[in-house]
């Protein structure tokens, strides 16, 4: 790098916006190599019973640094904020709402997206849960200029990961997460001298990754075993899979698949009891409820409830 790199990358004046813990990595590795003026995330939220406020995950690392924080309601009205700043560049990390025009179109160099998918596949909010419990055998991380549109912009790098059997949200998040920071970084240097590649995504190939719904947390056992395994790692360690039995909730964190067939039974019928845990018929098979929760207790091996239980299991209908 010579002199004159080093003092566009000193004097660029960058704004962050991201909220969630997915965001961390990306804005420490930023603060470690450019000049951030100020963090955009969003407001602190009331959490639990007690009140308690939480600050967003990159407000406590912002803080760390003495870097400023604005926390706004609604961006698209509150946009002057950030202009007022004068930013050369904006680099946004899941940060939750989408950019107006006067914003997107102000930074000398772009707003640039970090994004937990290799676009155009999975545009939304929740790639990595929905990578996982659609069955991809691979995602990754774009880095991509905005545009007013959801996560339809120009794709300027990506890099991609295998997704393992044994992956969960969690574990693929901190992938990404790492991935999405190096990347960054990677790539920044290209879009400061203008010589980084920019490709419009393909839309006939995209695929979409709407936020967790409750529907989507509920375990339906008349879906094929492979479906059920991947939603029940898909959505560990949140929001947590979960059944119904004897009209209490249950969370399901993690499962087993075993090579059975009780084709007389019923989809959602418990079939047997095992040292691995609950063993319930699918509509092509059988999985194995091996780590589950029940209503106000702390996760638990399947075989420890089993044992809890004075009742027989076997026969039972998991709503």
């Amino acid at each position: 790098m010579n002199i004159e790199d080093i003092e566009i990358k000193r004097d660029l004046r960058v704004v962050f916006m991201g909220t969630p813990g997915f965001s961390v990595p990306v804005l420490d590795a930023l603060i470690k190599n450019y000049k951030v003026k100020a963090v955009v995330t969003q407001p602190d939220k009331v959490v639990g019973r007690s009140g308690k406020i939480a600050k967003p995950p990159v407000k406590i690392l912002a803080e760390e640094y003495n870097i400023l924080v604005i926390q706004l309601d609604n961006i698209k009205s509150q946009y002057e904020e950030i202009i007022d700043l004068d930013p050369d560049l904006i680099v946004t990390c899941a940060y939750g709402q989408i950019l107006p025009k006067e914003l997107l179109d102000y930074p000398k160099y772009g707003c640039i997206n970090v994004h937990a998918s290799l676009l155009p596949k999975l545009r939304g909010g929740a790639p990595i849960h929905r990578a996982i419990m659609n069955g991809y055998k691979k995602t990754g991380v774009t880095i991509m200029y905005m545009a007013p549109g959801m996560d339809d912009g120009d794709i300027i790098s990506s890099e991609e990961v295998e997704i393992l059997d044994t992956d969960t949200a969690s574990t693929l998040h901190d992938k990404l997460s790492k991935l999405g920071s190096e990347l960054l970084i990677k790539t920044l240097p290209s879009i400061i001298d203008g010589t980084n590649s920019r490709t419009k995504q393909k839309e006939e190939e995209v695929t979409y990754a709407p936020i967790i719904k409750p529907i989507d947390e509920k375990i339906d056992f008349s879906k094929s075993t492979i479906q059920i395994y991947n939603q029940i790692r898909g959505l560990n360690s949140f929001p947590g899979a979960y059944i119904m039995l004897d009209g209490k909730r249950i969370k399901v964190w993690e499962s087993k698949i075993i090579e059975e067939y009780y084709p007389e039974k019923l989809d959602g019928e418990i079939v047997n009891l095992t040292k691995d845990g609950i063993v319930v018929k699918t509509h092509n098979g059988v999985i194995v409820l091996t780590v589950i929760q029940p209503e106000g207790k702390g996760k638990m091996n399947s075989r420890d409830y089993i044992n809890g239980v004075k009742e027989s299991l076997i026969g039972k209908i998991i709503g």
